[in-house]
């Protein structure tokens, strides 16, 4: 019995078919990756002076650092998928399974390996983390939406390190997180109805392109193809996952904007543009988004950014800390849209 993805065909699949990205002299593309790791190595302490979190910010300050290109990205994040799901998956006596789904998750990282500026990654087995940068990706949308070099790079560098310092702040958080999304998944293997979700999936491809015309299900949490092979108890489970994400995405933005024109003095210039840019309007642009859950992930950095804003608006950065102390103070998926109910529940 062999494993039910072959890594390594996941690996080289996703590299094979990543894009190279923008092209840049040998010294502007030194100059990206010098700026990029020093924007890296200052912006926890930024996110400290905002928050008030100052300790998880030095330990923020510590985290590993990689500038990478794409095919690297699809390779840290197998490594991930990997180190979350060791021993969780079935093993398959099924001739060449594994491959094709090594196979197939290599076709979506080589998508994906396109479109994520940097990602932290709690879930490493390099403690405490580490800090990926995909770089020509950065210099892509610099270059697309015209934005100050400087600027973007540490608001970029803010967003990502913000989830450092979450994390910093929160040492049980990635255990929590890890052992919620191990249930849902182990549900999912454990499961004897693979052929009905399978059905489901290519129905929710036919239902995906016909929905092109209109706007994605409200209570959708992830990707058609995702939701697909849920049923009603596991969306419930992600439901809460979700919400967590939700808060550290929406932290993260309210975070990287309250730095100021004072320290990046285009910042609302590169937050209008990236806005308009997050909502993307060619059809297949939205097909994959919807398809992969890149919606879904767009709605997580809003309704979190909602949710800490109105939370810090009643008892500031101080009170909205009390989430990182428990998983009992983390926001529920109700809670989430309605912040009023954590703060009473939360603070009284």
């Amino acid at each position: 019995m062999s494993e039910a993805v072959d890594w390594q065909v996941a690996v080289r699949r996703a590299g094979s078919l990543a894009r190279p990205g923008p092209r840049g002299s040998r010294a502007e593309l030194r100059a990206l990756i010098t700026v990029l790791r020093t924007a890296a190595r200052e912006a926890p302490r930024h996110v400290g002076a905002i928050t008030g979190l100052h300790a998880a910010a030095e330990a923020a300050a510590r985290v590993p650092v990689y500038v990478v290109d794409r095919p690297r990205w699809a390779e840290a994040n197998v490594e991930m998928f990997a180190h979350l799901t060791d021993g969780l998956l079935p093993g398959t006596t099924r001739p060449g399974a594994a491959r094709i789904a090594g196979e197939e998750m290599g076709v979506v990282l080589s998508l994906l390996s396109t479109k994520v500026l940097g990602q932290f990654d709690p879930f490493t087995a390099e403690a405490p983390g580490r800090l990926l940068l995909v770089a020509p990706n950065v210099l892509h949308i610099e270059r697309e939406l015209d934005l100050d070099a400087m600027d973007f790079r540490m608001w970029v560098c803010l967003h990502e390190q913000t989830h450092a310092v979450q994390f910093a702040a929160a040492p049980w958080l990635a255990d929590h997180l890890r052992s919620r999304m191990r249930s849902v998944v182990d549900e999912v293997a454990d499961s004897d109805d693979a052929l009905a979700r399978i059905a489901r999936a290519a129905r929710a491809v036919v239902e995906t392109l016909g929905s092109l015309r209109g706007e994605p299900r409200p209570h959708e949490m992830g990707g058609a193809l995702v939701e697909a092979f849920l049923d009603e108890e596991e969306r419930a489970a992600m439901g809460e996952v979700v919400a967590v994400m939700s808060l550290l995405e929406g932290h993260a933005d309210v975070v990287m904007d309250e730095v100021g024109p004072a320290r990046l003095p285009s910042v609302r210039r590169i937050r209008a543009s990236f806005e308009k840019r997050r909502d993307g309007t060619s059809a297949p642009d939205v097909l994959l988004r919807r398809l992969l859950g890149m919606d879904a992930k767009v709605a997580q950095y809003r309704n979190g950014a909602r949710f800490v804003r109105d939370v810090v608006a009643r008892v500031g950065h101080d009170g909205l800390n009390a989430v990182w102390t428990g998983a009992e103070h983390l926001p529920s998926a109700a809670e989430i849209a309605e912040p009023d109910a954590w703060v009473r529940r939360v603070h009284g």
